[in-house]
Order: C-alpha cells, then sequence, then structure tokens
C-alpha cells in the first residue's frame, strides 16, 4: 500500500464523497456515494472505501 492510497482511505473515513471522487472521478460511483453518505455515514463511508481499495 502506497501513501496515496493510505490518504485516499483516510479522506474515506472522514470526507466519502471526496474519496469516491478523486479515486473514479465525477460519475455513478460518486453520486452514489453522495447519496449514502447525506442518508447514512456509515454506509457511504463503506463504499467510498471500497471503492478506494479496489481503484
Amino acid at each position: 500500500m502506497n501513501s496515496t492510497k493510505v490518504v485516499n482511505v483516510i479522506i474515506a473515513i472522514f470526507l466519502p464523497p471526496v474519496a469516491v471522487f478523486l479515486a473514479r472521478g465525477w460519475g455513478v460511483e460518486c453520486i452514489v456515494d453522495l447519496l449514502l453518505t447525506i442518508f447514512f455515514f456509515f454506509p457511504g463511508m463503506l463504499y467510498a472505501l471500497y471503492i478506494v481499495l479496489t481503484s
């Protein structure tokens, strides 16, 4: 795990939509994560961690 991925994981914990945006850009994944974070923070965080760790 390089330092960029570690920083992205930390961002995913505190600001999930930003982490998804940095990993994949503005697209469906970012919109889904934004909605998950608005309604329920924890699922948004898990989804962001999944996106960051698989990219």
